[in-house]
């Protein structure tokens, strides 16, 4: 079995570097046009099945990708819940207490205020691409696309292969992502798309 993982496509929050996760948020114009063009470049890989996260942004982009393909929604792969911090720059948090000790908590225990923690979101991801690796066998079919967010798709990759790359190297661009191969229902190897 083969999963492709790919980062939506560009919005406004990422133009302007915001923390954003479950603000839900549409492509901006060039985020449309940069996935236009990499479909037109046969940058995609065709799949049997597909899946985006509950959010606009990623099933705006799936549904550009795979026009006529029924898509899942597995809320579970939706982005990081930033709180009180979606939708503001690093520079309107960085004097904040409480964002200080949240981006310094290496232990992933500290929530956003009105958010989530980062133990919390790895088992909502590992929850949800679980789902889409059952939903996927039970079909019967051999490859399936995912259509989700640069979080999510860190948290999962870092779970399938760890110690392999740090967190900002497994952050693709929007649009980009990675190919899994799956050899006995285990994950044996990737390949950046």
């Amino acid at each position: 079995m083969t999963i492709y993982l790919l980062r939506h496509g560009k919005t406004l929050a990422n133009e302007k570097r915001l923390f954003y996760g479950f603000t839900d948020l549409p492509l901006s114009q060039s985020g449309i046009q940069e996935i236009e063009e990499l479909i037109a470049q046969g940058h995609y890989p065709p799949a049997d099945m597909v899946f985006a996260s509950g959010l606009l942004r990623a099933r705006q982009t799936a549904g550009m990708i795979c026009c006529d393909a029924e898509i899942t929604k597995i809320p579970d792969l939706n982005e990081y819940n930033f709180g009180l911090f979606e939708m503001k720059s690093y520079d309107e948090l960085k004097d904040r207490p409480d964002f200080q000790a949240w981006i310094n908590d290496d232990t992933g225990l500290t929530e956003c205020p009105c958010g989530e923690s980062g133990q919390v979101f790895k088992q909502r991801v590992k929850r949800g691409f679980q789902s889409v690796l059952d939903e996927t066998g039970r079909a019967g079919k051999k490859s399936a696309l995912i259509v989700c967010h640069g979080g999510t798709i860190v948290r999962i990759m870092e779970w399938l292969f760890p110690d392999t790359r740090n967190y900002p190297e497994w952050q693709p661009d929007p649009g980009y992502g990675y190919s899994i191969f799956y050899t006995h229902g285990s994950p044996s190897s990737y390949h950046d798309i």
